[in-house]
Parts: structure tokens; sequence; C-alpha cells
């Protein structure tokens, strides 16, 4: 999809506006818009998005003695009476060509925040129902793409490494996307993002260094289009229980 017709939508989940992640969204934005896009940004921890599912979230309630969350989902979808932060989260990925998740790396993972707007957002009943998953979920035909930021160096990371292997890190949030029908890109890594107690000269390489990172980061964005998306199994793949065919 050409720059000129494509929206994207930043999900930024870092609580520091001035953090690399902060940088890297503003690089993103701008990049995307010099190419002829438009751009929107959910700022989770700026906008104080609740990340833990609660019935007082639902005012009319299906189940009024007894939460049950994927119940009040479904309900609240059907009856439309979803929480109005929902409704601008949904809305804001319903418009989106591509979806962005800027993220820093937190406990080999992603930071809760961001686990909790996918447990509220992705709504059963109306994001994802039984059959409508995977090569046929909600958001087929748009595309998303993790872009990461970590304190260790790339040569840290790989299968058996010291800082993990970040195809097995960042499974449970691509596997999801996939679940909800997006198409999903490789994922963008920056490495040894901090600087703590580094020397003047230390200090000022890395500084270079992630600010070449932010301009392929940008140049990233223009390509896309050449970039092929990760492979995942899907409903060809899986006998009638789930399992996988051999």
């Amino acid at each position: 999809m050409e720059g000129t017709q494509m929206h994207t939508h930043i999900v930024h989940v870092h609580p520091e506006p001035h953090s690399y992640n902060g940088a890297l969204t503003r690089a993103a934005k701008t990049s995307l818009e010099h190419l002829g896009g438009t751009v929107t940004t959910s700022d989770l921890y700026g906008s104080g998005f609740d990340p833990v599912e609660r019935a007082r979230h639902y005012a009319d309630r299906v189940q009024p003695d007894r939460f049950a969350p994927l119940a009040e989902q479904r309900h609240a979808w059907k009856t439309q009476t979803m929480p109005k932060d929902l409704v601008t989260e949904i809305g804001d990925l319903e418009r989106a060509d591509l979806v962005i998740l800027q993220f820093p790396l937190w406990w080999h993972g992603p930071p809760a925040i961001l686990k909790g707007w996918m447990d509220r957002v992705f709504v059963s009943g109306g994001i994802y129902t039984s059959r409508m998953r995977y090569g046929t979920g909600y958001f087929k035909g748009k595309r998303a793409i993790l872009s990461v930021t970590t304190g260790a160096p790339r040569a840290a990371f790989g299968p058996g490494s010291r800082g993990g292997d970040f195809e097995t890190m960042l499974w449970p949030v691509q596997y999801s996307l996939h679940y909800v029908g997006f198409s999903v890109l490789p994922p963008f890594i920056s490495y040894g993002v901090q600087g703590h107690g580094y020397s003047y000269e230390e200090q000022s390489s890395l500084e270079a260094r992630l600010r070449e990172n932010l301009a392929v980061w940008a140049s990233q964005l223009s390509k896309l289009e050449d970039v092929d998306p990760l492979r995942f199994p899907d409903w060809p793949d899986w006998n009638e229980d789930g399992s996988a065919i051999r």
C-alpha cells in the first residue's frame, strides 16, 4: 500500500514521553506522514488506560451476581454498550492499515499494560469468535509490526544466549495479533538503548548509534511493501481437534 493511501495507528507503551521509545514513536510518525500517510497514536500510560478487566467497566451486566469477563464482553458488543475507552481503541485499529506496537522489553516480555490492553480490546464475540480467528480474523487484510527496545546488546540475544531469544519472547504478542487476523511483519528491535554509567566518549558513541537507529527505523517503514509477513500456522494446518496436520 502506498504511503499516500496508508493510515497507521501506533500503540505507544512507555511511561516516559522523553524515552527512546518516545523517540521511535515520533520518528515513525514523522516518516509515515512524510510518505503521505496519516498517523494516530494511543499512549497507554499517558491516557491512563486501565489494563485490568473489571466488572465496573460494564454498565449493563448480563450476570450481575457473578463477573464472567468473556460473557460480559460478548453481551456488551451485542448490545452496543461497550466501555468508551474500548470503543476508542477498537475504532483506531479498525481505521488503520498498519498497526505499530511500540514498547520496551521488560522481564523478557512486553509491559503488563500492553497485555492488559490486549485482554480488554480483543473483545470476545466481537473481535474474535470460534471461527473468526487466524486467517479469518476480524483484522484480516491489516498489517502489524512490533518495535521493541532493549538495554542489552544485540550479541546477547538468540537461542541459548544470556538475554533470551526474541523469537520466543515476542511469540505471545505476535501470535495474538495473528489470532485476530493481522498479517504480522518481522519486528524491529532496537538493541543497547541504555547508557547508564558510560563515560563521556561512550555516551557520545551511544547517542550517535541511537540516532542512526532512528534513521534505520524510518527507512524500514518506507519499505514495508517489500517485507513478507511472518509465517504462523492457520486453519489448513490443523485437524478438527486443533492438532497439527503431520
